[in-house]
This record gives C-alpha cells, sequence and structure tokens, in this order.
C-alpha cells in the first residue's frame, strides 16, 4: 500500500519574509515604540502543512514582511509540547490537545478559533468488519492519537452509546503509525479525521462507522506559547498572521478544490483524496467568545469526568482574547 510521508517533527522550512533575522526581541522594536516587522521571526507549527497550504493557495503569503519557519508535527499533542518549550510560536490543533496541555501544566493561550465540518472527523472499519454499531465496538482494539480531536470523538461517541474508555482497548498510535496498524487490520477501528480519513477511505475502502456529526463541536484552535504573548513583536507578527489565515480560511470555503491542488502538490497527497478532504474540512472563523468557551470547557469537564485528564480545568485562564479583531467582522 502507499503511504503517506509525513514531514520531520521539527524541520523548519522558511516560506516567507524578508529582511533581518532578528527573532522578534528589542531589536525589532523602533525608538517611537512600533514594530519593524521585518525584524521578527515567526516560528509556527503545522500538521500536514494544512495552515502552510491553505495560505500559500490563497495567495496570503505574499507580501508578509516578517520571516515565517514552518515546522510539521504527525498532530496536535506534540505541536502544544514545542510551543510549551518555545520551539514554536503559534500552531493550529484540534479542540482537544489544548485540554491535555493544560491539564498538563504548559505555558499556553488559545488565540483564535474555527468552527469546522464535524464531517472532518470520523471513526472507521476495515470494508469487511463485523462492526456495524457503535455498541459493537465493546471489546475492540480503536486506534487514536492520545489527546487529539480523535480522542474526544470517541470519548462522545462512546458515552452516546452508554459505553466507556474501559469498555474498549484503546490503541494510542499517531496518524502515520495508525493508519498502518488498521490497513494491516492490527486494530479494528480508528477514530481519525482528514485528510487521514480520505486517505485511508481511498487507499483501504475504509468503512465509515460514524462521522462526527452528532456528537459535540469540532472547534479548531490556533494556540501560543504564553512566553510569545509577552513578546511585543512577536504579537504584532500574530495578530497579523491571524488575520491572513481567518482570511485564507473564509476564501477555501468556495475555493476547496484550488486549496486542495495547492494541499496535494506540498504534501504529496492524490488530488481526488486531497480534495474529498478539503471539502470536508470547510471551517469558519469565530471569535473566542463564550459560547466557544464554554464548549471547551464542557469537554474538558468530559475528559475529567472520564478520568482522563488529571483534575479539573479552567478553560478561561488558557484563553487570550485579544486577537478577536482579525476575525472578519469581529471587534477585540
Amino acid at each position: 500500500m502507499k503511504r503517506l510521508l509525513l514531514p520531520v517533527l521539527g524541520a523548519l522550512v522558511a516560506l516567507a519574509g524578508c529582511g533581518g533575522s532578528g527573532s522578534g526581541d528589542a531589536a525589532a522594536i523602533r525608538k517611537d515604540g512600533s514594530v519593524d516587522l521585518t525584524k521578527v521571526t515567526l516560528h509556527v507549527g503545522d500538521q500536514k502543512a494544512g495552515s502552510q497550504a491553505l495560505l500559500q493557495a490563497a495567495g496570503e503569503l505574499s507580501g508578509v514582511k516578517y520571516k515565517v519557519t514552518w515546522s510539521q508535527f504527525t498532530s496536535g499533542p506534540p505541536l502544544l509540547e514545542a510551543a510549551n518549550a518555545g520551539a514554536i510560536d503559534i500552531g493550529a490543533v484540534g479542540n482537544t490537545p489544548p485540554i491535555f496541555a493544560a491539564a498538563a501544566g504548559s505555558k499556553i493561550k488559545i488565540v483564535a478559533a474555527g468552527d469546522q465540518n464535524l464531517a472532518a472527523q470520523a471513526i472507521l472499519v476495515p470494508k469487511t468488519s463485523a462492526i456495524h454499531s457503535i455498541q459493537d465496538l465493546k471489546g475492540k482494539k480503536i486506534a487514536l492519537a492520545k489527546g487529539s480531536s480523535a480522542h474526544a470523538l470517541l470519548l462522545g461517541v462512546l458515552k452516546k452509546a452508554g459505553l466507556t474508555f474501559g469498555d474498549i482497548q484503546p490503541q494510542y498510535l499517531q496518524p502515520a503509525d495508525a493508519l498502518s496498524a488498521f490497513s494491516s487490520g492490527r486494530v479494528d477501528a480508528w477514530s481519525i479525521w482528514d485528510p487521514y480519513t480520505a486517505q485511508a477511505q481511498a487507499q483501504t475502502g475504509a468503512r465509515t462507522l460514524v462521522y462526527g456529526n452528532g456528537f459535540g463541536t469540532n472547534y479548531q484552535f490556533n494556540v501560543a506559547a504564553a512566553k510569545a504573548l509577552k513578546d511585543k513583536a512577536k504579537v504584532a507578527a500574530i495578530r497579523d498572521y491571524l488575520t491572513r489565515l481567518d482570511r485564507a480560511t473564509v476564501w477555501a470555503a468556495t475555493h476547496q478544490d484550488q486549496w486542495a491542488k495547492t494541499w496535494s502538490a506540498q504534501i504529496g497527497l492524490p488530488l481526488p483524496v486531497a480534495q474529498v478532504a478539503a471539502h470536508r474540512r470547510v471551517t469558519k472563523p469565530v471569535q473566542l467568545d463564550d459560547t466557544v468557551i464554554t464548549g471547551e470547557q464542557q469537554l474538558a469537564d468530559a475528559f475529567s469526568d472520564a478520568k482522563l485528564i488529571p483534575g479539573r480545568l479552567k478553560i478561561g485562564d488558557f484563553v487570550d482574547r485579544r486577537f478577536n479583531d482579525t476575525v472578519p467582522g469581529g471587534s477585540s
């Protein structure tokens, strides 16, 4: 089976920008207090070049004054580990990685949100599987990335069927390893998101047991390192970056095929697979308002109740709303 190669964790690719090689420290602050963005470097974490390809396809990397470096990660949890360590300044993740990162005491803040199509995540089973209902998952080996949005989906699916994680055999695997295990029959099911969902469906004929519809929200977040948010120059670059990303996200909602073409070329994903994933991943930028934060709090509480994270969290302590005005029509 043809297997998609993931970019090496931590590999950096300078993609946009010009000017000096400063990293957003005092050198970028002019005497009048304004920021010289040409002396700022913004380190961005990404997954399967999702944000990178989106910005490129929408033309939003044109005219960027600061330098952008990209680090590709296999899923949200390792991306946020890098943010906590100060290796990246900002990155996009699903609804669950911030909860696990916060529970671990990570120094991160949610700074932007998007409401993504619920069909962008699913639980898959092999095409010849005897599993036909959620109840059939009892006792089965289910692959998922720990602390990812797939973790939240599986939690919600099991809860709706009156099951718990104690009723299954979770197999905590990163997506590439999970795809291998799923394809070879070493697991019975796989909780996953696009483009992996579309890839498994195309390459193995995987059958969808359930999509994410009806099992909670599917908010996507941009999360920044707390250290970066204390740096005036970095904050200026982050504000510009989020503005561009929001515009690109709005553009992609009506240009899925154009986005898919760029995405496919960047990560080696077959174009038809990228097109399916792009159509399912339509996302609307939203402000970090009380509705979003309440939804994330409810998810954190669900993980606490299931004893999948220690103690209880106050999600509001891990949110920075100052960038709400980057959302089209939004205000801070």
